[in-house]
């Protein structure tokens, strides 16, 4: 079982916003009330506007084991019920993909399976070197959904998105790098660069960066014509902003711009 202070959410004067996997005995192992819990904050996150950017980090030594084995000989032991798991995990990793909000991963040690995907679904990744990535589907006789695959395909590419489920095996740091699992690598603290770098976003204009976030990936799931109604609202939105107005007057009076979200 899990309670409210297995995720712990916090937020700084930058507008960042972080959320911590806090299982730490349990190497952060997600349970299913984990995975509801973070589908419910990433869409309320998303919508707040106080909030620019939100990073997603781990307690301790490792980012996270991934999903919580110990519970699936009872919450995930059959069809209905494996269904029903799933469809829990994939909500998770949906909020995060399609947050409105630029999303950061800050990660070490162990980053595997389902926390390995959770990952994936931010825009952007920072890993420590002791960061080990892995997803070990094929090692627990269980095929990942089409939402996880997708994650994982789209940003290592097909033959690497093969090379980690057909071997089901952790991959250190230099592997992730090849892989392009990971973005950035940093020798030690990558949370306190993920977040330098989420407030180095955040003190940017917010409709630019959501915006943008909108044209790319429906750019990279090939839904760009499909979303054109929406990709135009955006930009006629940020074209007739206050903000956009701001920083013609900042350029100006030559100050740094003050970007208000509007």
């Amino acid at each position: 079982m899990s309670s409210q202070r297995d995720i712990l959410v916090s937020s700084d004067t930058s507008a960042v916003a972080l959320v911590t996997l806090n299982r730490p005995g349990k190497r952060n192992a997600i349970t299913l009330a984990m995975w509801q819990e973070l589908a419910r904050l990433l869409n309320e996150l998303g919508a707040a506007e106080k909030v620019r950017v939100i990073v997603l980090a781990g307690a301790g030594d490792h980012f996270s084991a991934g999903a919580d084995i110990t519970e699936f000989s009872g919450l995930r032991s059959d069809l209905r019920s494996g269904k029903h798991y799933d469809a829990a995990t994939d909500a998770a990793l949906v909020a995060v993909r399609d947050c409105r909000k630029p999303t950061i991963a800050a990660v070490r040690g162990y980053t595997l399976g389902g926390a390995c995907a959770l990952a994936l679904a931010c825009d952007l990744r920072v890993a420590e070197t002791s960061t080990r990535m892995g997803i070990p589907a094929a090692r627990m006789g269980i095929v990942y959904s089409a939402v996880e695959c997708e994650l994982l395909l789209r940003q290592a590419g097909l033959a690497n998105a093969k090379r980690v489920l057909y071997c089901g095996t952790q991959f250190g740091i230099e592997d992730c790098v090849a892989m392009r699992l990971v973005d950035m690598v940093v020798k030690k603290d990558a949370l306190m660069q993920a977040q330098e770098l989420a407030a180095e976003i955040a003190q940017n204009a917010p409709l630019s960066a959501n915006g943008h976030k909108v044209v790319l990936e429906a750019l990279a799931s090939g839904s760009a014509q499909a979303r054109q109604a929406e990709i135009a609202g955006h930009i006629d939105r940020a074209l007739e902003s206050a903000d956009y107005r701001e920083a013609v007057r900042a350029f100006l009076e030559k100050r740094k711009p003050v970007f208000t979200g509007r």
